[in-house]
């Protein structure tokens, strides 16, 4: 009998955007599950250094986990350097992680396909500065941030600037988008199907970044008390979103739902996630688990979806 080669699977985690603490939590996870499933695993704090990152996969391992989460890891550009390299990985290829990281152009996507988006612009930092670019109340987010860094909600009669001028730190674009009332809701998507639907609220003005990632600060109905109209419509619309810009592996995506309009008219997709939070407080492992599916198998399933893409 020939013996199967242990695979050997290197995390990658850290990374230098806004989002790395919640990346270490993220990975030091994945990398405690695929151990338990029995795969050889190495951690990879990913640093601004290149040669550093090859050394460090080097010997190549069988499978890069991409746990990273922002601007370096999740906007195609670590994907990039993977597939020079030939290493497999997890999660969304270049294009459609660089796609799915900028939110207007997702928005602009989708949109051609009927998935409703709330109105918006793209404005200069400047322009934001200046005056109203909508009609309050909007929000206010950078272009491409996740985890909603940056995202800030504009009230009529509110006494505070758009964006504050010097911790603005988000790059020149600023995508003002009209606020929809109503309730938060989220669907994972693990292949070609939708695992469930969460219904979130929070104990701040809406789910930032401390709600995200604090324990207390929100709570996760799963799966979301909702008529099953609108669930069966945000699994539709998760699922079409998913594929629409090529994603691989688990993504997920956020919607409002203003249910003080009939039907499935108040539904309106905010973004997606291809490469999701895995902390012991994130969505998707939580509505795996409610389909049947523990974290590590969950993690282990994610390993054995991976490739290159080019």
């Amino acid at each position: 009998m020939i013996e199967q080669r242990q695979k050997h699977v290197a995390v990658l985690l850290g990374g230098w955007s806004a989002e790395r603490e919640v990346s270490l939590v993220s990975g030091a996870g994945v990398v405690s599950a695929l151990e338990s499933k029995g795969y050889k695993v190495t951690a990879v704090d990913v640093q601004r250094d290149l040669e550093g990152l090859v050394k460090a996969l080097t010997p190549r391992p069988d499978v890069a986990f991409v746990a990273l989460h922002g601007k370096g890891g999740e906007d195609g550009l670590i994907q990039g350097v993977l597939e020079y390299l030939h290493i497999p990985y997890t999660h969304s290829g270049v294009m459609a992680s660089a796609v799915a990281m900028d939110k207007q152009m997702t928005k602009r996507l989708l949109s051609t396909v009927g998935v409703p988006v709330p109105d918006g612009v793209v404005a200069t930092k400047d322009q934001v500065l200046s005056g109203h670019m909508v009609e309050p109340p909007y929000v206010v987010k950078p272009v491409d941030e996740g985890s909603s860094v940056g995202v800030r909600i504009v009230h009529a009669g509110g006494n505070s600037d758009a964006i504050d001028q010097d911790g603005w730190v988000y790059g020149e674009r600023v995508l003002v988008e009209k606020f929809i009332p109503g309730r938060e809701l989220t669907v994972a998507v693990m292949g070609d199907r939708a695992l469930g639907v969460t219904e979130i609220t929070t104990t701040t003005a809406f789910f930032d970044y401390t709600a995200k990632y604090t324990s207390g600060h929100a709570t996760h109905v799963c799966p979301a008390q909702i008529p099953a109209e609108i669930e069966a419509e945000v699994k539709r619309l998760a699922v079409l979103a998913h594929e629409t810009l090529g994603c691989s592996g688990v993504s997920r995506s956020d919607f409002r739902w203003d249910d003080s309009k009939a039907g499935t008219g108040g539904i309106y997709f905010l973004e997606i996630n291809n490469q999701p939070g895995m902390t012991p407080i994130s969505l998707v492992p939580e509505q795996a688990g409610h389909a049947g599916i523990s974290y590590p198998d969950l993690c282990a399933w994610i390993v054995e979806q991976a490739r290159c893409h080019a």
